[in-house]
């Protein structure tokens, strides 16, 4: 699943303490960059925690995506799933009585990604997998043991049940995960749009219903950041799909600005790409600002967090664009200093309710 291991390239950062962030696997944040951002994490947890309203911290359980996408650290330790290390959680954020059920979602999504892109399986053998995977679904909505994984859909039941969990989006990713397998390219924003809504927009959307927070304006919200994310990651890791020889730009863009595949194999940056980059860079900024409403607009920790998340999607973009849009030989990771950036941009936007990003018109 590109999207939950793209997580981590946009904010893979992971909560080191309950007041502050530390680096994830990034070996040149320095303990003078570490304690600068912790220290703002603790203004801005006192600024924005303390004055809550009475009985404002039932809203906590209102955050949507970031529940599930940064509790890595305790899902491997149960799990055991060392080598997806690139799914960022804060379980330290989540309620202890809803660790459990975000483990269950993790561990159905991990365990359909596997079938449809890990090992060495051919793509027929892959869609029956995922064909029986369904059937599992299926199962669990008819009240009957699975044919297949009966553990995990065994748990999966009782958590649908306990939570009042709709099926919907995990059928979702079972078929964004199907179309994978050989689709390869996209035709226009319409068809990659689609394919975001079910490979990105759906975990997002179970955290909310888990929290009963799914109001159509956080779902609304929550797609956006969830499918910018995603397109960020894309954009991100042109070179690194194409060796998958996958191309997730549409191809309609492509054309339009005189780029060819010729471009990615032979790592051309020519003005064409440039151009292509900045339009596609444009596009994933406006989304995931759109999307930044829903941050401002919860408090606490988990307000903070999304603030942060949203910032670490932006300066992945930022960092794009200081590579003059070159991917191939300069692809953007996020290092001490950026979190440092993160922290304090993370920390204006909850003072001052809002992004405070100026976007340059996309066309169509």
């Amino acid at each position: 699943m590109d999207y939950i291991r793209g997580l981590h390239n946009c904010t893979g950062f992971t909560p080191g303490s309950p007041t502050g962030f530390r680096a994830a696997r990034d070996k040149n944040f320095s303990r003078v960059e570490s304690l600068r951002l912790t220290n703002i994490y603790v203004a801005l947890e006192r600024n924005v925690v303390t004055r809550q309203r009475p009985g404002t911290h039932d809203l906590r359980a209102s955050m949507s995506i970031l529940a599930s996408a940064r509790c890595v650290e305790y899902l491997d330790r149960v799990m055991e799933v060392d080598h997806y290390e690139n799914f960022p959680v804060a379980s330290i954020l989540l309620p202890k009585r809803l660790r459990a059920p975000v483990g269950v979602i993790y561990h159905v999504a991990r365990t359909a990604d596997d079938i449809a892109d890990e090992g060495v399986f051919d793509p027929a053998e892959r869609h029956a997998r995922l064909a029986d995977f369904r059937a599992g679904l299926d199962a669990v909505a008819a009240g009957q043991p699975a044919p297949v994984h009966p553990m995990l859909f065994e748990k999966l039941a009782g958590t649908v049940s306990q939570y009042g969990l709709p099926l919907g989006p995990f059928y979702d990713l079972v078929s964004a995960f199907d179309q994978d397998i050989d689709t390869t390219r996209y035709a226009d924003w319409p068809a990659l749009m689609d394919y975001c809504r079910r490979s990105a927009n759906p975990v997002g959307r179970l955290m909310l219903h888990l929290f009963h927070a799914s109001t159509p304006e956080n779902l609304a919200d929550s797609d956006a950041i969830c499918t910018a994310l995603q397109l960020i990651n894309f954009w991100q890791d042109v070179g690194i799909d194409w060796k998958k020889s996958r191309i997730y730009m549409p191809l309609c863009d492509l054309e339009r600005f005189g780029v060819t595949e010729r471009h990615i194999d032979e790592q051309i940056c020519d003005d064409a790409w440039r151009a292509l980059m900045r339009h596609e860079v444009d596009h994933a900024r406006a989304m995931i600002v759109g999307g930044a409403p829903l941050a401002v607009r919860m408090p606490g920790r988990f307000g903070l967090e999304l603030c942060s998340v949203v910032h670490g999607g932006l300066r992945i973009l930022e960092k794009i664009e200081q590579a003059d849009y070159d991917v191939f030989r300069k692809r953007p990771v996020l290092k001490g200093p950026d979190w440092v950036v993160i922290g304090m941009r993370s920390l204006a936007m909850r003072l001052r309710g809002r992004v405070g990003v100026q976007l340059r018109s996309v066309e169509s």
